[in-house]
C-alpha cells in the first residue's frame, strides 16, 4: 500500500504543479494523470481529495506555512506545493497520522531533488509538528480573516461582502470549499422520475428525488454518465440551478424558442422536454464542435424538436426575422463565480476587471436578441455567477434603454414552490449556500404588447 501512497502524492504533486504552471483546469487533467499513472480504483478518492482540497485551501495552507518559510526566499515552485500538499494532510486529512504525511514528503524531495532539499522539508514539517499553526483568530479584519480562511481572493471577498454582507459572504465561501453533489433532471417525455430512480437504485447507485426541482434527481454515489440509464437518453446531468431556466420561461406547446448560447445543450434539451418534444427550440453556439455536442445530446434523449445552429448571437439580428420568436433564452458568457468548487483553480486566476469586461458582450449579446421577440413574449437572462455586475445591474442598463421591456413580475407564479421565497420581482439571485446548488442568477422580462 506504501508503494501505491507513494505515487498517488507523486501524482497530486504533477498536478499541482502543471495547473499553477500552465493555468490549466484540474478537473480537465486529474483524468489523464489517473490513467497515465495507473493509480488504482481505490486510490482514485485519495488522489482527488489530496489535489482538490489543496488547490480549494491554498492561501490558508500559504498562512499556515509562512513562519516557517519565510526565510527560504528562493523555493522551487515544487517544493512549495509539496509543502502545501502535506500542511492538508495535517490540518484536514485526520486518517493520514502526521508522520506519515511527512515521511512521504522527505522521501518524494529526496527523489525529485537533493539532500538539501530533502533536510529543508523534513526541518520546515518537523518545526510545525513542535510549534503549532498560527491562528486565524489573530487576523482582525473581517474580509482579510475570510479570504485566508477559506481561500478566497481579497478583492472578491469585499465586493460580497458590500453586496450580501458579511453572513452570506462567509457561508458561500465555505461552501465553495466543499464538494458538490451530482444531480440529474429526469426526461419526463420518457419516464417518470420515480421509474428513472428505480432503474438506478437497480444499477446500484443511491440516488434520491430533490427536494426543489420535482423532475430532479441527486446522486449520492455512482457517477450518473455510466449509467444504463443516462444511455439510453432516461436523464441529463445538470445542476438544480440552472434547471430553473426552462422554468422561468414559462413554455407552451408548439412554441418557438432561441437559446442564444446553448451549448452543450442541457438547457436546450430541457426547454424541448417541456415543450413535449412540440414546437422548436433553435440553439445556437458560436463553435463547431459545441453544436455537435448539442447536437447528440437531442438524439441521446429522443428529442426531435432541437435545431442546432452555428452562429455568434450577437450578429443574431441579420438571421432572424424581427419579432418571430415566442421566448427567448440568453444563458450569458459570465465569469463563472457561481460554479467556483467545481472549479477551485478559478479563484486564483479571476481578476475584478474580467466581470467589467463581460458586462459589455452580455449587454451586447442582449441589445442583438431582443428585436427578434414577440410582442407579449417572455426573455429570460441567465448567469452562472454571483455579482451584480453581470447580473442586476445589466439588466437595469438593459431596461432603461429599452422601454420596450419590462420586468415580468410573474416569475413567482412559474417557478418551483421551495425557490420561491429567493425572488425578488423579476429576479432571482441564487447563492451556493441556498439550496446546495451552483450560483445562479435569473431575470424574467417581457416585451411589452403596446
Amino acid at each position: 500500500m506504501e508503494n501505491n501512497r507513494k505515487s498517488v502524492r507523486d501524482a497530486a504533486l504533477d498536478l499541482l504543479e502543471t495547473i499553477e504552471k500552465k493555468q490549466a483546469y484540474s478537473n480537465l487533467l486529474l483524468n489523464s494523470v489517473i490513467e497515465k499513472n495507473g493509480i488504482s480504483k481505490a486510490d482514485i478518492g485519495l488522489l482527488t481529495e489530496l489535489v482538490y482540497g489543496t488547490l480549494q485551501r491554498k492561501w490558508t495552507l500559504d498562512f499556515y506555512l509562512k513562519p516557517f518559510i519565510e526565510k527560504n526566499k528562493k523555493l522551487q515552485s515544487w517544493v512549495v506545493n509539496l509543502l502545501r500538499l502535506t500542511v492538508y494532510q495535517m490540518v484536514y486529512l485526520d486518517r493520514i497520522p502526521d508522520r506519515a504525511a511527512i515521511y512521504e514528503a522527505v522521501e518524494i524531495a529526496k527523489r525529485r531533488g537533493h539532500k538539501g532539499i530533502a533536510s529543508l522539508v523534513n526541518g520546515v514539517l518537523r518545526s510545525i509538528q513542535r510549534k503549532g499553526f498560527p491562528s486565524l483568530n489573530d487576523i482582525a479584519d473581517p474580509a482579510e480573516r475570510i479570504a485566508i480562511e477559506t481561500s478566497h481572493p481579497l478583492w472578491l471577498v469585499k465586493r460580497w461582502i458590500s453586496q450580501f454582507g458579511v453572513d452570506d459572504t462567509r457561508k458561500m465561501c465555505e461552501v465553495n470549499l466543499t464538494a458538490p453533489v451530482q444531480t440529474g433532471r429526469v426526461n419526463l417525455t420518457r419516464i417518470t422520475r420515480e421509474e428513472c430512480i428505480e432503474l438506478l437504485r437497480a444499477e446500484g447507485f443511491e440516488v434520491e428525488p430533490s427536494g426543489v426541482i420535482p423532475e430532479a434527481i441527486k446522486c449520492l454515489r455512482g457517477n450518473l454518465a455510466s449509467s444504463a440509464a443516462f444511455k439510453d437518453g432516461y436523464l441529463t446531468i445538470q445542476d438544480e440551478s440552472s434547471m430553473l431556466v426552462a422554468y422561468a420561461l414559462g413554455v407552451e406547446e408548439d412554441e418557438v424558442i432561441l437559446d442564444a448560447c446553448a451549448a452543450p445543450g442541457g438547457k436546450s434539451s430541457h426547454i424541448a422536454e417541456k415543450l413535449s418534444n412540440s414546437g422548436k427550440v433553435i440553439s445556437l453556439d458560436l463553435h463547431e464542435h459545441k453544436v455537435k455536442l448539442i447536437v447528440k445530446n437531442a438524439e441521446r434523449l429522443g428529442l426531435e424538436n432541437i435545431e442546432a445552429q452555428k452562429m455568434d448571437s450577437r450578429k443574431a439580428t441579420g438571421h432572424f426575422e424581427k419579432e418571430a420568436i415566442d421566448r427567448i433564452l440568453l444563458d450569458a458568457p459570465c465569469s463563472g463565480l457561481g460554479v467556483m468548487r467545481r472549479k477551485p483553480d478559478m479563484k486564483y486566476t479571476k481578476k475584478e476587471d474580467d466581470l467589467f469586461q463581460l458586462q459589455a458582450i452580455q449587454l451586447k449579446l442582449l441589445e442583438s436578441v431582443s428585436p427578434l421577440l414577440k410582442k407579449g413574449g417572455t426573455l429570460v437572462y441567465s448567469t452562472c455567477t454571483v455579482d451584480r455586475e453581470e447580473n442586476q445591474e445589466v439588466i437595469g442598463k438593459f431596461l432603461r434603454e429599452h422601454d420596450e421591456y419590462e420586468g415580468d413580475q410573474r416569475l413567482a407564479d412559474r417557478m418551483p414552490e421551495a425557490v420561491r421565497p429567493l425572488i425578488n420581482g423579476y429576479n432571482l439571485q441564487i447563492l451556493p449556500q441556498d439550496f446546495g446548488s451552483d450560483g445562479f442568477y435569473i431575470a424574467c422580462l417581457r416585451k411589452k404588447v403596446e
